[in-house]
């Protein structure tokens, strides 16, 4: 009876060990098609939201990625490389977290303002304004059969999408933002 019981916790945690891989395989599979929106929320910068008067343009200002943020970054770029997942471009965040995300994962990014995070005041009232040009852009992306990598933070991915990120979590969705999974990365 005893030996029956263990058979079966074990044969239950490889099924469940079995179907987490095969879920994230299949997700791999679908970015690999090409014509999604991956949404990644920037790797692990402890703390929450920005210090009191910090500055986009200075990071010493900024709540910051941190050696284990550093690696989740490349991480992520390794995971991308070794699923062979084609990427059109890189668009990121003008906080220094989510430009250093892309930046260890990707190498090359590009700035773009609708990314940006509506945590906090000021920005918060952006949160119209930045989401209209974010829907404009991806309806107006034709990705080629490669995807749009977007990397940015808590409060935007939950704004289009009905996904909750953690820190360095892949989104992947289509162009309506419809979530097909998501990926941990930690």
């Amino acid at each position: 009876m005893k030996k029956n019981i263990i058979s079966l916790f074990i044969s239950l945690f490889f099924s469940l060990f079995t179907s987490h891989l095969n879920a994230s395989d299949q997700l791999w599979n679908l970015a690999q098609e090409g014509n999604k929106i991956i949404l990644i929320r920037h790797s692990l910068a402890p703390g929450g939201g920005d210090p009191p008067g910090f500055k986009i343009n200075d990071c010493k200002t900024q709540r910051n990625l941190n050696l284990t943020g550093i690696k989740q970054s490349k991480k992520i770029g390794k995971l991308f490389k070794q699923n062979k997942v084609p990427v059109d471009q890189v668009l990121s965040s003008q906080w220094c977290r989510c430009k250093d995300t892309a930046k260890y994962a990707f190498g090359n990014y590009k700035e773009f303002t609708a990314l940006n995070s509506t945590f906090q005041s000021p920005y918060n009232r952006n949160e119209g304004k930045q989401l209209k040009e974010l829907y404009n852009f991806v309806k107006k992306w034709d990705g080629k059969g490669k995807n749009l990598i977007l990397i940015t933070h808590y409060s935007i991915i939950t704004a289009v999408t009905t996904a909750v990120p953690s820190s360095g979590e892949i989104v992947i969705a289509d162009k309506n933002f419809k979530v097909l999974g998501t990926i941990q990365t930690d």
